[in-house]
């Protein structure tokens, strides 16, 4: 909800508007180190707040987690433009003191391909083109790091990608990922691309 509110440029109560509930996750995008909270008509929280009760949970001296809500809330729209803005760089490779390798989009690579157009928040859809190597093959040659690499590269950089379907692999970020993180992962696909070639 709050990565989409933030990519339209509207209010996130302009989007649940159209629905009859909505849960908003604190630990996602927003940095909060736990929480949710759960909104709707009133018959719809108390049969909520019943199952949740029935079922253990609940937690007391929350404030903690609250207060950690709260800021991740108030910094959203900061945040979670930057995570949109690594993601757009990641797929374009257009910015940062390391660029001038090439995103994913530019890099020629028969590999992959990616549609800029569809890349609107924080989530990149790599899609792996051919036989070889699959989405998982791609995701485990992206997070080992061989003595290889470090000799050519002088890093030693490991990326968590997720083999999303047969031809496709998703990249996310988040607010502990960087610029600089998001070049050196970028500079990681080329070099497995590169390799993948060979």
């Amino acid at each position: 909800l709050m990565n989409a509110a933030v990519a339209q440029g509207v209010q996130p109560a302009q989007i649940a508007q159209h629905c009859d509930s909505v849960s908003l996750c604190f630990s996602k995008g927003l940095g909060a180190p736990s929480g949710a909270v759960l909104a709707g008509c009133s018959e719809f929280v108390t049969e909520a707040w019943r199952v949740r009760k029935l079922l253990g949970g609940g937690m007391r001296q929350v404030g903690v987690l609250a207060a950690a809500a709260l800021l991740g809330l108030q910094r959203a729209e900061t945040t979670l433009r930057r995570d949109h803005g690594n993601a757009r760089s990641f797929a374009e490779g257009t910015s940062g003191p390391l660029s001038g390798l090439g995103g994913i989009h530019v890099l020629d690579s028969p590999l992959w391909s990616i549609d800029l157009a569809a890349v609107e928040t924080n989530i990149v859809m790599i899609n792996v083109q051919g036989a070889w190597p699959s989405p998982a093959e791609l995701c485990d040659r992206l997070r080992a790091v061989s003595e290889e690499e470090v000799a050519e590269t002088g890093q030693a950089v490991s990326v968590l990608l997720l083999p999303w379907s047969a031809r496709a692999v998703r990249a996310v970020w988040h607010r502990d990922i960087s610029a600089r993180d998001t070049e050196l992962a970028r500079r990681k696909l080329e070099f497995v691309a590169r390799k993948c070639q060979e």
